[in-house]
Formats: C-alpha cells, sequence, structure tokens
C-alpha cells in the first residue's frame, strides 16, 4: 500500500520551503531529509499540521492548490524561521498559484544548480546554511553575476583550489555586501510564533 503522505513533488514543501534549497537536504547520512512528504519523510521530520492538511486531508501537492489559500496556518508563516528560511514561503506559493508548479520547479532548478555549486565549490565547511539562504533569497541572475565575479577575482589573486577557506571568505563576502545594499539579511529569524 503507498504511503498517503508522499508527495509527487517532495522538493517542493507544500508550505512553499523549497526543499532543494535546505540545508538538511544536503546533508549526508541519516538525517537527510528527503524533501516534504517524500520518502521516510515521517521518521526524520516532526509530524506537520500543513503536510497533513495538504497531502492527506486533501490531496493536493501544496498549498497554493487549496480553495481556502491563505488560511490561518500561513498567517504569519513568513515571519520567522525555522532550520531554513521562509522570508519567500508565501510569494513561492502565489507563484505556484498563477503559474503552476511545474513552471514554479523549472525557475527553482536554477537555484538549486547555484546552490550546489557553492557547496561544491567554495563551502569549507561552516558555510552550507549561509549559502541555502543566500540562494533561496537574492536574485537568480545576481548570484550568478556574483559567483563570476567572485571566480575572477579567486582567479586574479592566485588562490589554489585547496585554499577553500579563502575562496569561500570571497565569495561569503562578495554575497553580504550585495544583500546589504539590496536590504536582505541573510541570516535565520528567530521562531517568534
Amino acid at each position: 500500500m503507498k504511503n498517503p503522505l508522499i508527495k509527487r513533488f517532495p522538493s517542493i514543501a507544500c508550505c512553499g520551503i523549497d526543499c532543494g534549497l535546505c540545508p538538511t537536504y544536503y546533508t549526508s547520512g541519516p538525517s537527510k531529509c528527503p524533501g516534504c512528504g517524500g520518502p521516510e519523510f515521517s521518521s526524520k521530520h516532526p509530524s506537520c499540521s500543513i503536510l497533513t492538511c495538504c497531502v492527506k486531508t486533501n490531496s493536493i501537492e501544496t498549498c497554493a492548490d487549496c480553495t481556502q489559500y491563505p488560511c490561518e496556518k500561513l498567517k504569519s508563516w513568513d515571519k520567522a524561521d525555522s532550520f531554513v528560511t521562509h522570508k519567500v514561503c508565501l510569494q513561492n506559493l502565489d507563484i505556484i498559484k498563477q503559474r503552476g508548479l511545474e513552471r514554479f520547479i523549472e525557475q527553482q532548478t536554477s537555484r538549486v544548480k547555484i546552490l550546489e555549486h557553492l557547496l561544491n565549490s567554495y563551502n569549507e565547511g561552516r558555510s552550507k546554511s549561509f549559502f541555502c539562504i543566500a540562494a533561496t533569497l537574492l536574485p537568480i541572475d545576481d548570484l550568478r553575476d556574483i559567483i563570476i565575479n567572485a571566480e575572477r577575482r579567486i582567479q586574479e589573486e592566485s588562490i589554489s583550489s585547496d585554499g577553500i577557506k579563502s575562496k569561500s571568505k570571497i565569495v561569503k563576502k562578495m554575497l553580504t555586501h550585495y544583500a546589504i545594499n539590496k536590504n536582505i539579511e541573510l541570516k535565520l529569524r528567530k521562531n517568534t510564533r
């Protein structure tokens, strides 16, 4: 019998979180999250009333598909964070409602590729969450430009491939500088709900 809480697209959470941009999605070992409603999700993640409402109760993929969207459960969802930023969750759901989930996933695939490049090339072991937040919140084209400029600077400074800390510092500094200029905070907010 099929698990009724397995979603067709576990990379996008019912609540609008892009699981492909979450640090626990990129964790190795038993604590790795399979995405919202993915295989073995319930054994790795605490009970989620939004997932239960969407998938089990209403048989829909995201809250954007619900006739009651936005409901009380989502009222303050984007005001505080958990282990992943919630700042754009409701915006994501609005895009899904307007354009459809498949088109949203196509758009987010670019963000995931950028994040994977950041993690594979510049994560010195302490920057996974920072890179996940940056990949979630900063505009895609600007992320690409920042990486190109950072790589140019790394090459100009002749930083070797084993100088991961130096490379990471340059990329993080450029991402932070951009975010400050755009008034975007690249850190998680405490849960005040």
